[in-house]
């Protein structure tokens, strides 16, 4: 990292008069006072020991933030508890034309399903749709989720083996909104070649894909598959990117949306030691996909992986939005521009649509839930010890859900937010 995108990074910090505490009031003036030394010199040279003093100041200012902030004034819903059955983990969600919310995770091998009801503040009380063996479930592993005109789809990944020795990518379609589930029908057509349990879906009407990272070739690659039948059943199997060195990010979640006819999927690759985001697209019927590109200006020099993968959206004017991590922040990309720093943070996701957008990303693995959208002066902080959120809206909603694993009075849970789209709500 040079000097001045260090010195980049510092600036997104917001002002501390921003931050209200839990109860809407500004921050005590100690916060203030202890902020804005770990944002002013001499600590503002990012050079040697000076630079790492400087960053362990900084965090610890900012976790003193996040203890006594909270700007949302939503109620945090509680979509499942640990129970004996487990703990419940990685949900995922998708909106449908009604603006009902569909929501799946895992506890264990078996899969769970719940959907919005009423006026959408509450949950139906999670019903277990199925069981797959050695469920691949944790750091972005689990079951995602879309809906079609005639079913939800959702899809896992795990095998009679599991622990990474086999993993097959499986769907399951619902007809009846969650009572019943048909499937498996396996998506991979080389056996056990989805086995790092990373994957994603997308869909728009009766077109479903699903990618993955592959492993069919003892090098990690990114394939992808199309239903046409609403997820009934699946394509030939089609290499989307190949790396020229050899592995394109292990660890690292592919993701995806449809935007109009076009499918468009962004992945972490590793080409000269660089782990940068990548795009690609599919824009005709016989699913040929671009060369893909890389998004932003800079680079991550990494002899890891960060198990982090993004998100993307399209705008109101139809752009493509990214939202992903480079070392320790958190960029907005849209498509040809530089990237833009959102602030420190990991594990973003985005969702947006012609009202508008939001970006939610944790402070740490497990920190402070962090929101931020046109029209807040900085991010909104939703919750503390977070991991892992979503957020997603239908296609006209004004208003988008926020999931996230966390904790309740119950011990660890599934929680969620609606937050709004709207720039001048705040």
């Amino acid at each position: 990292m040079n000097k001045s995108e260090s010195e980049a990074i510092l600036s997104p910090i917001p002002p501390v008069h921003h931050l209200p505490d839990r109860h809407g009031a500004p921050c005590r003036s100690y916060l203030h006072v202890a902020a804005r030394i770990c944002w002013t010199s001499p600590f503002r040279l990012l050079t040697g020991r000076t630079a790492i003093c400087r960053g362990m100041l900084a965090a610890a200012c900012w976790c003193l933030l996040l203890a006594s902030a909270r700007i949302s004034a939503a109620e945090i819903v509680q979509v499942a508890t640990a129970g004996s059955d487990g703990i419940p983990k990685q949900p995922q969600a998708t909106v449908d034309a009604t603006g009902t919310a569909h929501v799946v995770f895992g506890i264990g091998n078996d899969v769970f399903y719940c959907s919005s009801t009423g006026e959408g503040e509450q949950f139906s009380q999670p019903v277990r749709a199925f069981t797959v063996p050695n469920l691949s479930l944790g750091m972005r592993r689990g079951p995602r989720i879309c809906v079609t005109p005639s079913a939800i789809v959702v899809t896992a990944i795990g095998g009679p083996q599991g622990k990474g020795r086999d993993g097959d990518l499986l769907a399951w379609h619902s007809r009846d909104n969650g009572r019943t589930w048909q499937g498996p029908v396996r998506v991979n057509d080389t056996e056990a070649s989805a086995r790092e349990g990373l994957h994603a879906m997308t869909s728009s009407g009766n077109i479903v894909w699903s990618v993955w990272l592959d492993l069919r070739d003892q090098r990690t690659e990114l394939y992808g598959s199309r239903s046409t039948d609403g997820g009934h059943t699946w394509q030939q199997n089609q290499r989307i990117y190949r790396s020229p060195e050899k592995s394109i990010c292990e660890c690292c979640h592919p993701s995806a949306i449809m935007a109009g006819s076009s499918l468009v999927v962004m992945f972490r690759n590793a080409l000269s030691g660089d782990r940068d985001m990548f795009l690609t697209k599919a824009q005709d019927e016989n699913a040929t996909f671009s060369a893909a590109s890389p998004l932003g200006r800079g680079h991550w020099k990494l002899k890891a992986c960060p198990m982090d993968g993004g998100m993307l959206t399209t705008l109101a004017d139809g752009q493509l939005l990214t939202v992903w991590r480079r070392e320790d922040a958190i960029y907005r990309c849209v498509e040809g521009e530089p990237e833009q720093l959102l602030g420190r943070g990991t594990q973003p996701w985005v969702a947006g649509n012609s009202q508008g957008h939001a970006i939610v990303w944790t402070s740490d693995r497990v920190g402070a839930l962090l929101l931020q959208r046109p029209g807040l002066d900085a991010p909104a902080v939703l919750a503390r010890d977070a991991s892992d959120p979503v957020i997603v809206t239908g296609s006209s909603s004004s208003r988008a859900l926020v999931l996230w694993e966390g904790r309740s009075q119950n011990g660890p849970a599934i929680l969620a937010e609606f937050v709004s789209l709207l720039p001048k709500d705040r």
